[in-house]
């Protein structure tokens, strides 16, 4: 079943769909998340959990290279248990 789904590319030149004179808000307000997003992630890049999560995180990618086979009963356990609780809530 195929369907024509049409596209609307909107350039630089032309304005928005919304009221006429009316500037686009919607781009400042993603502006505003991106830089309050950008500044939580340098804080918490120089926090100490940061590193705590970098640490556990080497000491994991360690732990599966000297131990693959048991990295990987653990994980197809895990999908195990996650698929049985998942399927119980439904």
């Amino acid at each position: 079943m195929e369907q024509e789904v049409p596209v609307i590319i909107h350039g630089e030149h032309e304005p928005l769909p919304g009221k006429p004179g009316e500037e686009p808000v919607i781009a400042d307000q993603l502006k505003e998340i991106g830089h309050s997003l950008s500044e939580v992630m340098t804080s918490f890049r120089e926090s100490e959990s940061y590193e705590q999560i970098e640490q556990v995180f080497e000491q994991t990618k360690d732990y599966i290279r000297k131990n693959p086979a048991r990295a990987m009963l653990y994980s197809l356990g895990a999908g195990a248990l996650l698929g049985l609780f998942m399927r119980k809530r439904r």
